[in-house]
């Protein structure tokens, strides 16, 4: 997975219409603007602290920052920027949009000293995932093998991996998986241990699941289609779904305050996402049914707004984040 996607993200611009995928700042300008908000607010009440960083994991073209930094300048909050993101493509483009941006490969790389405001959009579900699979002989890793031509296909290893599975589901019957994704867990975990230590906050937007469980997430996305995992590697996006149940305990144990996970719908409404509109739609009322169909794919059920999920960890001496109430939890 790791390798077939730098491969695929190495080729260009996967984004837009004419891509394979949207991602939510594609979508419309509301959203990286009430992220901008969201950080400001919370860099106003932390006291307006001037050393801190904005840190975006997977920027995409830039267009989130973007958008997020026009609205924050507003109140006079404009932090360096750094870009985690190893693609030379997609640092062109971002490049573009945020011309001060600062590149790193390696979350190890971020500075030590200052508070981060960290923004993870649609970044954590295309880490490389290992799957367990209950067999007759017990657990085993499923691992990838040549089938024929360019085709792969997934089949158990040989090594017993029964130790790995939590016990609540390590009775399940053949062919049951259980999914886990190291680097996720070891970004998290270090992210938040900076977060503790240096202060600051970060807003994880991804699609997933609030409970640990089991099956197989695993997908291919080509030109806004599904498509097998296992066939032509590199040609198009494999993700999978992100555990937000172990993102939210991982920043527990670092002692930090978790908010959510909540569904991006009620977050966005939370945040004023519908005054936006109308401010928006007063300004160009020729785009007001553009404007709304870009709202709703943000919000509404049918879109984005359930199926993906909004969760913040801030360091405990920091203000509380806006947007997250104790009974819109999910967790």
């Amino acid at each position: 997975m790791q390798a077939a996607n730098e491969a695929y993200y190495a080729k260009g611009d996967p984004l837009g219409a004419k891509g394979d995928f949207i991602t939510a700042p594609e979508v419309s300008q509301m959203f990286g603007e009430l992220i901008g908000l969201w950080l400001t607010d919370l860099w106003i009440r932390a006291g307006r602290p001037q050393d801190c960083k904005y840190v975006e994991l997977g920027p995409g073209r830039g267009t989130l920052a973007a958008d997020a930094l026009r609205s924050m300048k507003q109140f006079d909050f404009a932090p360096e920027v750094y870009f985690v993101e190893t693609s030379a493509a997609l640092r062109e483009m971002q490049a573009r949009a945020v011309p001060d941006a600062n590149f790193l490969s390696n979350v190890g790389d971020l500075p030590f000293d200052v508070p981060m405001f960290i923004i993870a959009n649609e970044f954590f579900d295309a880490l490389p995932i290992r799957q367990l699979i209950a067999t007759h002989a017990g657990w085993r890793e499923r691992v990838v093998v040549r089938d024929r031509g360019t085709k792969f296909m997934a089949t158990p290893g040989m090594t017993a991996m029964d130790e790995l599975v939590p016990a609540d589901f390590r009775n399940g019957p053949s062919p049951t998986i259980y999914e886990t994704c190291p680097a996720a867990t070891s970004i998290m975990y270090d992210l938040a241990g900076r977060i503790a230590e240096q202060g600051g906050a970060m807003l994880i937007a991804d699609y997933g699941y609030t409970l640990p469980g089991i099956g197989s997430t695993l997908q291919a996305v080509r030109a806004h289609e599904f498509a097998d995992p296992f066939e032509n590697p590199g040609e198009h996006d494999l993700t999978a779904h992100v555990n937000f149940d172990e993102l939210g305990n991982l920043a527990r144990m670092r002692q930090l305050h978790v908010s959510g996970p909540i569904e991006q719908g009620v977050w966005l409404k939370a945040l004023g996402i519908d005054s936006r509109l109308q401010v928006l739609a007063a300004k160009q009322p020729e785009r007001t049914d553009e404007l709304s169909s870009a709202r709703d794919r943000l919000v509404e059920a049918t879109g984005m707004g359930s199926l993906f999920k909004i969760l913040a960890i801030s360091n405990p001496d920091w203000p509380i984040p806006e947007g997250f109430e104790i009974n819109q939890s999910l967790g």
